[in-house]
This record gives C-alpha cells, sequence and structure tokens, in this order.
C-alpha cells in the first residue's frame, strides 16, 4: 500500500494559486511602497480578487506574503529529502541549499530579488517581520523527520532537532544578510554562497554522528 499523499484536489490546486497571486501582489507593492503604505484592498485589486476573497485566506496584509515565502523552504526541503539515509548531514543540506538557492533562470532570479524587497521592507514593519520568523519556524518542525530519516536511527532526537534548528539559521541569516547587501545572486556573497558559509559554522562537527565520534576519541 502507497505511503504518499493523495494529490491535491481541484479546489485545493485552485486555493493554492489564488493564495499565491495574492502573495506576489502583496510582495510586490510592500516592495515598491512598504507595507505602511499598502492597504489590503490595494493587494486584493492587484490580484485581481475581491476583498472578501482576499480575507477569506489571510487575516492581514502582512499574513499575505506567507505563501511565498514558504515555496522556497518546502523547495530546499524536497531537494533535501532525495538524500539517502544515512547521508551525512552537512553535505546533504549544503548540495540542497545549494541548488535550491541557485538561479538557472530569470524566474528564480527574480524570486530573490522579491525576498529581498520583502527583507528590507520588514525592516520597518514587526508585523511582516513576524511572518518572515513564522515561516523559518514551521520550516524547522518540517525539518526535522527530514533529518531523522536522514539520520537513519544513527542520532539522538536532541541532535536532530539541533541540525534541523541550525539548517534553518543557516538560510535566515544568509537570506537576512543578503537582504542588506547589494550583493548579486549568483556567486560570493549570493544566498547561496552566504547558507553555506553559515552551514558550515553552526554544523561543525555535526556531519559525524554522536557515537561515532566519541568512538573516535577513545
Amino acid at each position: 500500500m502507497s505511503t504518499e499523499p493523495p494529490p491535491p484536489s481541484l479546489t485545493e490546486r485552485r486555493k493554492a494559486a489564488t493564495q499565491l497571486d495574492i502573495a506576489h501582489a502583496a510582495a510586490e507593492l510592500f516592495a515598491t511602497r512598504g507595507p505602511e503604505a499598502t492597504t489590503a484592498e490595494e493587494i486584493a485589486r492587484r490580484a485581481g480578487v475581491a476583498l472578501r476573497t482576499f480575507y477569506r485566506y489571510f487575516r492581514s496584509k502582512q499574513d499575505a506574503v506567507g505563501p511565498l515565502l514558504t515555496v522556497g523552504a518546502d523547495s530546499w526541503r524536497a531537494l533535501l529529502a532525495q538524500a539517502p539515509p544515512g547521508a551525512a548531514p552537512g553535505p546533504a543540506l549544503r548540495q540542497a541549499v545549494e541548488e535550491a538557492l541557485a538561479t538557472p533562470a530569470p524566474q528564480a532570479v527574480e524570486a530573490l530579488l522579491r525576498t529581498r524587497g520583502l527583507l528590507r521592507a520588514a525592516a520597518d514593519d514587526p508585523a511582516l517581520r513576524a511572518v518572515w520568523y513564522r515561516v523559518n519556524q514551521e520550516s524547522e518542525e518540517l525539518l526535522v523527520p527530514v533529518i531523522a530519516r536522514l539520520a537513519d536511527g544513527r542520532r539522538e532526537p536532541l541532535e536532530v532537532r539541533l541540525i534541523a534548528a541550525a539548517a534553518t539559521d543557516a538560510i535566515r541569516i544568509a537570506l537576512e544578510t543578503w537582504s542588506g547587501t547589494e550583493a548579486p545572486t549568483e556567486g560570493p556573497g549570493s544566498p547561496a554562497d552566504l547558507a553555506v558559509r553559515c552551514l558550515r559554522r553552526l554544523l561543525g562537527g555535526m556531519d559525524t554522528p554522536e557515537g561515532e565520534d566519541d568512538a573516535r576519541r577513545g
């Protein structure tokens, strides 16, 4: 019997598409005008939906960007899930992050630049920052079972959680740092470059399971 979740229904796909359209509209307006000068009505109009539709999906104008921020987290988590059980977390995480933050196509460049605009707008908007932190927290929680599968029983739950937290913070800090600069989307100072540097620093010796490391020292 398959353990794969059933594919989303047509209604669910339409709902997700509408939410993403609203998220794109909100991100564009926030980046160009700022959250304070943007209203929910303007976001709904830009997205081509009624205001009641906006509030059917989102409690506030800042909440509207959540689906857009979640897409990136979902992407690199899915890439990591392809690594074989037992693989060292450091290399597997670095490869997934590098692939997720690569910009081989104009759409990928646009997505990162949109994130830069959102993070810059969030600097002066506590509610928008709260959405960013919430998305990261949710991503960390979803990452735990992925890391546990990767560990294949060779790591304690505490270490699995530490790796998930370190990986999530590495990407968050990299994107926040990059957003405060004019660095390009590729090469030195890019999100992928900064994220890999953060991962190496934060993960440290976690590439070796605790028990094996103790045995080596013994």
